[in-house]
């Protein structure tokens, strides 16, 4: 029998208030570290998108979001030192003030314009995020196009 690809998922939260979106900055993690991302993980597995998003929202932002206020926005398929499908999801609404919770792996917890985001963004978040606000729902990332 022929063992299938086994393509990993992560899901992304956008937390977007007046105009702005929340990011973090990633320290002591080996990758990406000093780069800006997004409140974000792996899907572990046995859990829905929404759920794997909930989840990770509480651990590093400290926020509750109800299932029903996330909504998926952007899916990504991403070729870069692994291949992901990413699923890039806004929180509607959410209680709590977004709050580090894991300063271990996150210097920076700031709200930028979205069309001034800080120049040392990891690329393919700032295109997801240009997808986003341009209404696209599909992209294919770093396939050498």
């Amino acid at each position: 029998m022929t063992d299938h690809f086994k393509p990993y998922a992560a899901v992304y939260i956008m937390f977007v208030r007046d105009g702005k979106i929340l990011m973090l900055r990633r320290a002591n993690t080996g990758y990406e570290d000093g780069m800006y991302s997004l409140v974000a993980g792996h899907i572990d597995g046995n859990e829905t998108l929404r759920a794997a998003a909930a989840r990770e929202a509480k651990e590093e932002a400290g926020v509750d979001i109800a299932i029903d206020d996330l909504e998926l926005k952007v899916v990504m398929h991403k070729n870069t030192d692994k291949e992901y499908f990413d699923f890039f999801l806004e929180a509607k609404k959410w209680a709590g003030e977004p709050t580090n919770m894991e300063p271990e792996k996150c210097d920076d917890l700031s709200w930028f314009p979205m069309d001034e985001l800080p120049s040392n963004a990891i690329p393919y978040i700032r295109d997801a995020i240009r997808c986003y606000r341009e209404g696209v729902r599909y992209v294919e990332w770093g396939w050498g196009k």
